[in-house]
């Protein structure tokens, strides 16, 4: 549950905007999207493993996107 301290002359405009920054670094969405379906370990770890190679591929300029 996210809790906003707001101020009595705070704007419900920035209380809003705390609100959803604080939303969003919470990964709230993420987490739900991630259990909406099943996913096995192995499937996981190798997506992971494809990841990191993309990444050093585009460090070494192997890759451009």
């Amino acid at each position: 549950m996210l809790i906003i301290d707001s101020k009595d002359c705070e704007n419900i405009d920035k209380a809003l905007k705390k609100y959803k920054k604080k939303y969003e670094k919470s990964r709230t969405l993420n987490q739900l999207r991630d259990r909406q379906s099943f996913t096995k370990p192995s499937v996981r770890r190798r997506t992971q493993v494809l990841k990191a190679v993309y990444k050093l591929q585009l460090e070494t300029g192997k890759i451009e996107k």
